[in-house]
C-alpha cells in the first residue's frame, strides 16, 4: 500500500482538530498561533491556513480583536446539524438501497466487524468515530453528489458531537445493534424501514448528547 503524502498544512490540521474533538482544546480556548507553531514546530504560515480549514468545518472561530478559537459547544447547532443529516442521509439511502451490490453490503458488513473489534483497542476513541462515518459511507451511493459532499460537510462539524455520543453519552454500546439492524434492512431492500431506522439512529444519538451536556451542565 502506497504512503499517503501529507503536506505540512495537513498535518497541523489533524493535530489540532484532534486536541479540539478530544477536548484537550477546551470550547472558547484561544488558539494561539504562537503557541501552537511552537508546539507543533512549524512555522506560523501552515498554522494560519490550518485554523482557516477548521474554520470551515465549524470547529474553529474568527473573531475581530480575539483572534481564533475553538468553538462553543451548542445545543441549537447541534438540533440542526443532526436534524439536516437525518433528512439528507435518509434520502440517500432512500436512493441508494436499490443499487447497492453484494460486494456493497459486504464491505458495510466488514466495517461493522472492525468497528466490534476497535472495542479492544486502546485506540478506539479514535477509530471509532473514523470507523463509524466508513459504515455509513459504505450505503450510501454517490446518486446526489452534492448531496453527498454536504452530508460529510455535516459530518465533519458534527464529529466533535457523534465523539460526545460515542465516547461520553453511551452512543457505543448502543450503536453496534443498530447499524446491524440497519444493515440487515438494506440487505432486505426493505427501504422505508431502513430509512426508519437511520432517522431514529440520529435523532436518539441528537438527543442523548443533548442529554448529557444538560447533565453535565447542572453538575
Amino acid at each position: 500500500m502506497a504512503l499517503e503524502f501529507k503536506t505540512r498544512t495537513q498535518v497541523v490540521v489533524e493535530a489540532i482538530r484532534s486536541q479540539i474533538l478530544s477536548g484537550q482544546i477546551k470550547a472558547g480556548e484561544p488558539l494561539r498561533q504562537a503557541a501552537l507553531a511552537e508546539q507543533l514546530n512549524v512555522s506560523r504560515i501552515p498554522i494560519r491556513e490550518a485554523l482557516l480549514q477548521l474554520e470551515a468545518e465549524g470547529l474553529v472561530k474568527f473573531e475581530p480583536h480575539k483572534g481564533a478559537t475553538a468553538t462553543e459547544i451548542s445545543p441549537e447547532l447541534i438540533d440542526e446539524l443532526f436534524e439536516l443529516r437525518a433528512l439528507l442521509e435518509a434520502d440517500l439511502l432512500a436512493r441508494s438501497i436499490p443499487l447497492l451490490t453484494e460486494n456493497d453490503l459486504n464491505q458495510a458488513e466488514q466495517t461493522l466487524a472492525r468497528l466490534d473489534a476497535a472495542l479492544q483497542s486502546p485506540d478506539h476513541a479514535d477509530l471509532w468515530p473514523t470507523l463509524n462515518t466508513e459504515f455509513h459511507s459504505c450505503l450510501y451511493k454517490a446518486t446526489r453528489p452534492q448531496s453527498y459532499e454536504i452530508v460529510g460537510n455535516l459530518n465533519k462539524n458534527a464529529d466533535r458531537y457523534i465523539r460526545m455520543h460515542l465516547q461520553l453519552a453511551g452512543g457505543i454500546q448502543k450503536a453496534s445493534s443498530e447499524h446491524q439492524r440497519l444493515l440487515d434492512l438494506c440487505r432486505k431492500r426493505d427501504i422505508k424501514g431502513a430509512c426508519a431506522e437511520l432517522t431514529s439512529h440520529i435523532l436518539h444519538a441528537k438527543d442523548e448528547i443533548k442529554q448529557f451536556l444538560m447533565r453535565q451542565a447542572n453538575n
